[in-house]
């Protein structure tokens, strides 16, 4: 039997009407819920990050020996909080780094945090926190720690040495993108633990 209304050549029925909009309706308010989840998940993909550069002293204030500390801020408007103190030297002919750059160690611990020191009679970094011991050059000689420590980027600018974005690197020293503590770097641990894309891209090894 025709329903009521019908006729001969009728191809969208009262029926069909109500369920077409009923399923743009459902479409359109998926999209409103997932759209803006995919936003927040790929948007930081295309956010590129402001590179704060801090003058942490004259040249003649550094040499390949030792290292001198020096206090940055890496989070900008919540006071002592956001700072942070930075070992500073300038590069080693005797470690093969060219004598014209300048290595700025975080202080950072890469097990799980916690701030190291400089101990210059020993001349190894330490944390106090789970006995963790690194060599002159932040490379990992003793306890949990899974990498090197980490270190900033460095430039000259009107003979100031200044201390910029954050990175990791592998445990052979090769610059990568910045680590979260306890994240391994180097090899297929690239891809286990793969960078925030907010973070600053590392140098150059060359």
């Amino acid at each position: 039997m025709k329903p009521v209304g019908y006729f001969e050549g009728e191809s969208m029925t009262r029926r069909k009407v109500f369920a077409v909009a009923g399923q743009a309706l459902g479409g359109v308010a998926g999209l409103a819920i997932v759209l803006p989840a995919v936003g927040f998940a790929v948007a930081p993909i295309f956010d590129q990050p402001e590179e704060d550069w801090q003058p942490v002293g004259p040249l003649d204030d550094f040499v390949p020996e030792t290292y001198v500390p020096r206090v940055i801020t890496i989070v900008q408007g919540i006071g002592e909080a956001g700072k942070t103190t930075v070992y500073v030297r300038r590069g080693s002919v005797d470690l093969g780094e060219d004598p014209d750059s300048y290595v700025a160690i975080s202080t950072r611990c890469a097990h799980l945090g916690c701030p190291v020191r400089f101990v210059q009679a020993a001349g190894n970094f330490i944390c106090p926190c789970h006995g963790g011991v690194y060599g002159f050059q932040g490379e990992v000689i003793g306890g949990p720690p899974v990498r090197p420590l980490d270190r900033f980027q460095t430039r000259v600018t009107d003979d100031l040495v200044e201390i910029g974005p954050r990175y990791s690197v592998t445990s052979q020293l090769e610059p990568v993108r910045a680590r979260d503590p306890g994240e391994f770097t180097g090899g297929v641990w690239e891809y286990l633990y793969p960078p925030r894309p907010s973070t600053a891209a590392p140098p150059s090894s060359s």
